[in-house]
């Protein structure tokens, strides 16, 4: 299985700078599983394609402002990504300027709010930074910091809680799961009130999300690792609907994975949380879920693996040339896909 194989052409007019101004405004293109047929139709008629007895899997991880923008005592300016908090204080992070900021250099952001020294650089090329407040850090980054966007996002977000869920609750990502920006409280309410239960898990999402499969064979690919809880409540949800036989409906790639993280091979979901690597491609045996809720995902990323691994390859390259051809919009802020066997 080459990675060239999930490799589709779009124009990059396609890609969605900037959200919708009204959430589930976007558009929805449907793709049965099984005999690859599509429609056309808008977000808010996601529950016409739900059933009674089905449930609904969310990850609700909020983003974390984690961008900030400071400057060194000389003067010059400083951009510096959050990564992954190492404890008291220290995190790793992305810096640019690299060259700038060795071992021991300070950096100011928000007049004097939050101060940074550079504690160690690693071989990958991140660094350790210590950094000194006064009060409560996940404040102090609320107050200072700028959302990580793709590096496809080119334009400014004017309202920061656009690149976030209206049910975001757990802070810890570094972008997104984006699948879940299209859904309301409106729409929410709309769906359990037909008989769809709605339940939670959380992964927080890391930046090894964007990274290129650079191998041209798809299984010498190393899977970036992410964090991932799934709640007993929702647990007891899950197994029941299957029980029940209703169907596991996933909101984004990531709420697939943490199911199909911590499941058996009968598809019971365990109450647990901890690291996943997970890795699906096509030829997996999907032990929970049955349909997903997803946005269109970069060419021959593991995400459009995945996906092809639910509905085959052939329908999902099919599917996204037809929503190419009617100039859908692309990745984070651009439109949906319901994937399902719609018989």
């Amino acid at each position: 299985m080459k990675t060239s194989d999930f490799y589709y052409d779009l124009p990059e007019e396609l890609i969605a700078q900037t959200p919708l101004k009204q959430r589930d405004g976007s558009r929805l293109l449907t793709l049965d599983k099984v005999t690859g047929k599509t429609g056309h139709h808008h977000f808010s008629d996601l529950p016409q394609f739900l059933r009674k007895g089905d449930c609904l899997v969310l990850n609700n991880s909020r983003v974390l402002p984690a961008r900030l923008i400071g400057h060194r005592s000389t003067g010059g300016a400083v951009e510096i990504l959050l990564l992954v908090d190492k404890g008291e204080d220290v995190w790793e992070c992305l810096v640019r300027p690299g060259k700038k900021l060795r071992e021991g250099a300070r950096v100011s952001f928000g007049d004097g709010q939050l101060e940074a020294e550079i504690v160690e650089v690693l071989p990958d090329g991140n660094r350790l930074v210590h950094f000194e407040y006064k009060g409560i850090f996940l404040e102090v980054l609320e107050s200072l910091g700028r959302m990580p966007l793709p590096p496809y996002i080119k334009a400014e977000l004017e309202d920061q809680e656009r690149y976030q869920t209206v049910y975001s609750k757990v802070v810890g990502s570094a972008a997104a799961p984006t699948a879940g920006l299209h859904f309301t409280p409106e729409l929410l309410k709309e769906i359990q009130d037909m008989g769809v239960k709605v339940c939670y898990v959380t992964l927080h999402v890391g930046l090894g999300t964007f990274r290129p499969v650079k191998e041209e064979e798809v299984l010498d690919h190393e899977m970036h690792s992410e964090y991932c809880v799934i709640p007993k409540e929702t647990a007891d949800t899950i197994n029941e609907t299957k029980r029940n036989g209703g169907r596991v409906v996933c909101v984004g790639t990531t709420s697939c994975r943490t199911v199909e993280s911590w499941s058996t091979e009968d598809g019971e979901v365990q109450a647990t949380g901890g690291w996943t690597n997970i890795f699906i491609y096509p030829g997996y045996r999907f032990k929970v879920m049955d349909a997903l809720v997803t946005n269109f995902h970069l060419p021959e990323s593991t995400l459009i693996m995945l996906v092809s691994a639910l509905a085959g390859r052939e329908h999902v390259l099919a599917a996204y040339q037809e929503a190419v051809k009617e100039k859908y919009r692309f990745f984070s802020f651009g439109d949906a896909m319901f994937i399902a066997d719609m018989n």
